[in-house]
């Protein structure tokens, strides 16, 4: 183990060696291993976008086996994904990768932001997993639902031993579609999984704009244009940077995009990127060389 992955680990006063055994396992895992950075591969999409539009476009990413492969391939630090994802792979691909089982999920015919219970913590253990995979809606009015449900999961998961990865997407309620990428509004997601007790935690990149009207004298009279400097807010809200932070690809964009993308959360202090539809829509030859030079992105050689 290295002495950043021995200081992040640190950082995690309250957990059993079973929890800091399965993050050392993501943190010490494939091209990124002991730099205290990650690329972590989702393949979550099916659920919400449909098996189309999220693997249409490169037909090979029907097959779970091929995303499992191309995480380990590419070196990755972890593969996440939903039940039926993981367990179509596991006993071919058991002890290759660390995976984090995604235990809720929506779909894009749903009116309201919530997601169902679609795996258990049991799931994770029998599938040799390092952290279950949580959704919550920051501003939805089923949020406290959410949050009820990932208290006790996070509990169970905790207590045999497997750590948590919480995605903080702000959406419904009063928060309008403007304010879903707003800097106050990410920040506050972030901190929002910290407190709920995540291990990792998945944001969105953030804007420069800022929603609520209460934050905006906090804002003012700083430059908020470099992203950098947005993703370095979000680590210091996030428990000033004692929590792992990554942050999602988004949707599917140029490769410059994505590249510069990982320059500034790299520059802000930022742990790494959770990368899907920018990596497995591509040709599985063009997804491992963009995958590649993220790594040495990451690693600070481009």
């Amino acid at each position: 183990m290295t002495p950043i992955v021995k200081a992040i680990l640190d950082k995690y006063e309250s957990d059993n060696p079973g929890v800091k055994a399965n993050l050392a396992r993501i943190l010490m895992q494939g091209k990124l291993g002991g730099t205290g950075k990650l690329i972590i591969l989702p393949v979550d999409q099916g659920f919400e976008h449909g098996p189309a539009r999220s693997f249409s476009v490169n037909p090979a990413a029907y097959d779970p086996h091929y995303h499992y492969q191309l995480a380990i391939d590419a070196g990755l630090s972890a593969y996440a994904a939903p039940l039926g994802m993981l367990e179509a792979g596991a006993a071919t691909f058991a002890g290759q990768i660390p995976t984090i089982l995604k235990v809720n999920s929506s779909n894009s015919w749903a009116t309201g932001a919530n997601q169902a219970v679609t795996a258990g913590v049991e799931d994770a253990v029998r599938l040799g997993c390092s952290a279950i995979g949580f959704t919550i809606y920051p501003g939805s009015d089923d949020l406290f639902d959410m949050i009820g449900q990932i208290r006790e999961l996070s509990a169970e998961a905790k207590s045999v031993g497997i750590a948590t990865v919480i995605w903080s997407y702000p959406r419904g309620g009063a928060l309008p579609k403007s304010g879903e990428l707003a800097l106050d509004v990410g920040a506050y997601a972030a901190h929002m999984a910290a407190l709920l007790g995540a291990h990792i935690i998945k944001v969105k990149l953030p804007s420069d704009h800022i929603e609520q009207k209460e934050a905006k004298p906090m804002y003012e009279g700083t430059d908020w244009s470099k992203q950098s400097d947005r993703v370095r807010h979000v680590v210091q809200s996030s428990f000033a940077g004692r929590r792992i932070v990554v942050f999602s690809g988004g949707a599917a964009k140029g490769a410059d995009a994505v590249y510069q993308d990982a320059r500034d959360i790299r520059d802000g202090g930022g742990n790494g990127s959770i990368i899907g539809r920018n990596t497995f829509q591509r040709e599985r030859g063009e997804a491992l060389a963009m995958l590649e030079k993220l790594v040495r992105i990451y690693k600070g050689e481009e």
